[in-house]
């Protein structure tokens, strides 16, 4: 005890024990093949990026699933790793050169991927030592970054492997391009916003002069709507429904293409949809992805009219050429509506595709790119994607919750050619080199390239490949790529495949999918068992975090605390509207007016934990923290209550029993069990089996929960109460029992909570453990690898619950009675008893428990029950089964009855209330139905204490 500080303060707590556990490398697996492997592998976050509320959520369930496996034995491994986010670190590098005043041209690439380096070993730290914070029990040892040496080789041999094998293309094909980056970007880089702009309707006339519509009337031309004018310079045809009446005679016709020297056909496809607009759109195959797989199907020319900084080029016509899209936009807009093609522009809400690395709005631009084809037949005669729907449709990986697989399956069964190419520096560069007549040689290094040249006969100079690869390809090798494939290593033995993949849905098909792609292609297996798909998180009103919007939270924050205009500038930092700035920090000052309390780790953990169930966003409520760090300083004076009556005290470690006493010898050692001793014990084995189960469905929400009820409502709530009892008027060996279920239950719970909260419960273990005789259990990393406690459902105890129901009934009573009288909590009155034998039995043996726990003087059982109606004339009686209780207290029976009837009167009111509001038709039909079952509830609890105080006014009037 001299040891435990007087309150719980997390910092100083987490400040020693996390370094402590990793210098002793507590994390390390054990590499025991004798043994159960459990491996999980991290989403690595981008090494540009700062903790984020997802990823406190994420890695709270991965830590608590890593701690459980390590505490049961098995040979674990959590590997860290971080991603070079190639998109991302050029931007924030490109961006200091600005403010430098130079650029990476300026620089040259060399030079530029240089500082790339030196900024990523200055700053790229950050997220790693935010997880340290957190408590992330990963093994250090293995972590890596993306752009490492070994993984970088893997990156190469896994690129020219699948050249090798025909998987591996380079071709022109559509991909979404930002004209800022000057670069392809994923289809995860883009987001769609909405925006308002117009949609123009635009004349393409007949070639020949008006020709007749369905009706025989004639017709200058057809008719188009669209967002994006500027593009038109681009069209390759107008395209019909192939059943649309309207339009059916017309297909095969030809349209002058207006402002342009060009003419071009009516087509038939059935993608157009004929209810919407004119029915007619206009096909830009090289900008647009729908119109490029028409185009595609009816071979029309794909005609590219912007630069790769969208500008007009020398496709377009000469007016045009060169301006800026916006501008070209503005331009034929103003030389339609003078030559009286520009019909009518009509206001119109759109979702615009932005790249969410640099807000510039994206094109689809037609550009040469490298492609790993997926959908063809390797050397094994089966498809990357094929083998990756097998992975899941044979069960070798498993979605939690199962839903998901339709998703999965949808996407894979429409996958396309995968984008590998990226037009940036950062990055893996891909390892192709061209000879002047633009031949290719795919090899592991430039020598290799030359030898392969030479044997093709090509022996000029040979050209390396600009393009790096997207970061998404370094990422879908790690879980084999971390482990030393491509040798057959111990590691890839014990730990491939994982155990699961914790992750967020909105990147299934972007890692997930292609993990499981590369990976069987590549070894044969598959990745991990499970995929563990939990929610986003969202703040509290259900809205997405964003910095744009001021409502991103930093974990770290939440940890340490934070003064309130740190945390009013942290939300109003890269507001996408700036004028919103004013609601934000009116919004900051009335949820946080002292700044944003310090609730640790452990409370931040607890609170994630209590969060993570299957699938679903959460909406995340800062203050709902406050809970869990009360419940952490709850345990802390738990346990230094039970401490101080257990260290150094006689706690029946020694298990002998009253049969091994010698005769006419006390029983020093004897063990008197009461039935709240047994009762705690039992509830304990419940709430271990409720736990295992909540591990292995992946409901860490019911983990959490479980542990908490138990804690606060059970152990702390009663048994503490009841052994503060058993301890000062029991006999020695009941003490003696009382005490070694405080320390033993408690050195169980410890164990039991520690996955969840492992900072405070390995300081408090660590005092706990040697008194409760556990301390060899932790071997040499203390409660990290202390064995995790499993229930034993043969020390289920039913009489004694059946005992603890009984009291905890007559408890609630009492306190229900007390309320209802308005007494004090500090005065204590008389509890009359009536019942059976019984009855009077249980009451008798549990006098000393009820006094304590009911704040009672005495309890008086009555074994006559005309003596129990005389007793008890005056005060509040109440029933439980066959016992009746009263609490007596002296009252004045006249003023008595006035206020028994003033609140009989006052509850007839709202029962009339409410009535009338069940009896409103209109009422029970608009109102929520959880509004009209409360105005129920109400109605319902109100007859019932009016009831009860009617019975007892009428005891007062007949004993008057």
């Amino acid at each position: 005890m001299t040891d435990l500080a007087k309150s719980f303060e997390p910092a100083a707590i987490e400040a020693r024990w996390g370094p402590l556990w990793e210098q002793d490398g507590a994390y390390e697996p054990t590499r025991d093949a004798a043994r159960p492997s459990f491996a999980i592998q991290l989403p690595p976050p981008n090494v540009t990026g700062t903790l984020h509320m997802g990823h406190a959520f994420n890695q709270t369930i991965m830590d608590a699933l890593t701690r459980y496996h390590r505490m049961r034995g098995y040979n674990t491994l959590w590997v860290p790793g971080t991603d070079h986010a190639g998109i991302a670190t050029q931007i924030v590098v490109e961006r200091q050169l600005e403010q430098q005043g130079t650029s990476r041209h300026a620089l040259g690439r060399e030079a530029f991927v240089e500082k790339v380096w030196a900024w990523k070993q200055q700053s790229g730290s950050t997220i790693t030592q935010q997880m340290r914070r957190m408590g992330a029990s990963v093994d250090w040892a293995h972590e890596y970054f993306t752009m490492d040496p070994k993984l970088s080789a893997v990156v190469t041999e896994t690129f020219v492997r699948l050249y090798e094998q025909g998987l591996i293309y380079r071709g022109k094909r559509l991909v979404n391009w930002d004209p800022v980056l000057k670069s392809a970007v994923s289809d995860l880089e883009v987001v769609s916003e909405e925006r308002n702009g117009f949609m123009w309707h635009i004349l393409y006339p007949f070639a020949d002069g008006p020709l007749p519509d369905a009706d025989g009337k004639p017709i200058a031309g057809m008719h188009i709507a669209t967002t994006r004018p500027e593009t038109m310079l681009a069209d390759g045809a107008l395209c019909v429904h192939p059943e649309d009446e309207r339009y059916k005679h017309l297909v095969g016709k030809l349209v002058d293409l207006p402002l342009c020297d060009r003419r071009i056909p009516i087509i038939s496809d059935d993608f157009v949809d004929r209810e919407f607009g004119s029915g007619v759109v206009k096909i830009t195959g090289a900008h647009d992805f729908n119109d490029y797989a028409c185009a595609l199907r009816h071979d029309l020319p794909m005609i590219t009219i912007f630069t790769l900084d969208a500008k007009i080029n020398e496709n377009g016509p000469a007016a045009y050429q060169g301006l800026d899209r916006y501008e070209a936009r503005k331009a034929v807009l103003r030389d339609l509506e003078a030559q009286h093609f520009l019909e009518k522009a009509v206001p119109h809400q759109n979702q615009v595709p932005v790249c969410e690395r640099t807000g510039e709005v994206v094109e689809p631009m037609l550009t040469d790119q490298w492609f790993l084809a997926v959908s063809k037949p390797g050397p094994d005669g089966k498809s990357i994607a094929g083998k990756a729907i097998e992975a899941v449709s044979s069960g070798q990986v498993r979605f939690v919750p199962e839903n998901w697989v339709s998703t999965y399956d949808q996407w894979m069964k429409n996958i396309q050619d995968w984008c590998i190419s990226r037009q940036l520096w950062w990055g893996h560069r891909i390892p192709a080199w061209y000879g002047s007549g633009g031949e290719i040689f795919v090899a592991r290094s430039e020598d290799e390239a030359r030898t392969k040249a030479s044997a093709a006969g090509y022996t000029g100079d040979l050209r390396r490949e600009t393009d790096v690869l997207d970061t998404w390809y370094s990422s879908a090798l790690v879980p084999f790529s971390t482990l030393g494939w491509p040798e057959e290593t111990e590691e890839l033995k014990l730990f491939l495949p994982s155990t699961v993949l914790v992750t967020g849905y909105e990147i299934i098909f972007f890692w997930v999918a292609r993990m499981i792609m590369m990976t069987t292609h590549f070894t044969g297996r598959v990745p991990f068992r499970d995929v563990y798909i939990h929610g986003m998180v969202r703040d509290s009103e259900g809205k997405k975090m964003s910095k744009s919007e001021g409502n991103v939270i930093d974990p770290v924050d939440l940890i340490e605390g934070v003064d309130l205009d740190t945390l009013i500038r942290k939300s109003t930092v890269g507001l996408r509207r700036p004028e919103t700035a004013p609601a934000v920090t009116a919004r900051v000052k009335k949820e946080f007016p002292q700044g944003m309390p310090a609730y640790g780790a452990d409370a931040l953990r607890f609170t994630m934990a209590s969060y993570a169930s299957l699938g679903r966003s959460i909406n995340f409520d800062p203050k709902r923290c406050e809970g869990y760090r009360n419940f952490c300083n709850k345990l802390w004076n738990a346990t230094r209550f039970v401490l101080m009556n257990c260290e150094g005290a006689d706690c029946g470690l020694a298990e002998h029993t009253k049969a091994e006493c010698a005769p006419g010898q006390p029983f020093h050692n004897y063990l008197t069990f009461s039935p709240a001793d047994r009762w705690i014990t039992s509830e304990l084995q419940r709430v271990e089996a409720a736990v295992e189960k909540g591990y292995a469905d992946y409901r860490l929400d019911n983990v959490a929960n479980a542990i908490y009820a138990f804690v606060w409502d059970e152990y702390c709530d009663w048994y503490l109460e009841i052994a503060k009892v058993q301890i000062q008027a029991g006999p020695e060996s009941a003490q003696r029992a009382t005490r070694r279920t405080l320390i033993r239950v408690l050195e169980t719970v410890l164990r039991l909570l520690h996955p969840v909260t492992p900072f405070i419960t390995a300081e408090l273990w660590d005092r706990v453990a040697p008194v409760a005789g556990r301390e060899a259990t932790g071997a040499t990393h203390g409660i990290v690898t202390a064995p995790y406690p499993k229930a034993q459902l043969d020390r289920v105890d039913a009489k004694a619950d059946a005992w603890i129901a009984r009291l905890k009934a007559i408890v609630g009573t009492c306190r229900n009675l007390r309320s209802e009288m308005k007494l004090s909590p500090a005065e204590r009155v008389p509890l009359y008893v009536a019942g059976g034998a019984a009855d009077a039995a249980f009451v008798d043996e549990a006098t000393p428990l009820l006094r304590t726990l009911a704040k009672l003087s005495e309890v008086k059982v009555f074994g006559d029950e005309n003596a129990f109606e005389q007793a008890t004339a005056n005060a509040a009686v109440a029933s439980i089964g066959g016992v009746r209780l009263a609490l007596y207290v002296e009252v004045d029976a006249a003023a008595e009855r006035d206020r028994l009837d003033k609140e009989i009167k006052r509850l007839q009111g709202e029962i009339a209330k409410a009535e009338a509001k069940l009896a409103n038709a209109g009422f029970v039909a608009r109102a929520p139905a959880a509004v009209v079952d409360q105005e129920k509830r109400r109605a319902a609890e109100f007859t019932a204490t009016m009831v009860r105080l009617q019975d007892q006014a009428a005891r007062l009037a007949t004993a008057a």
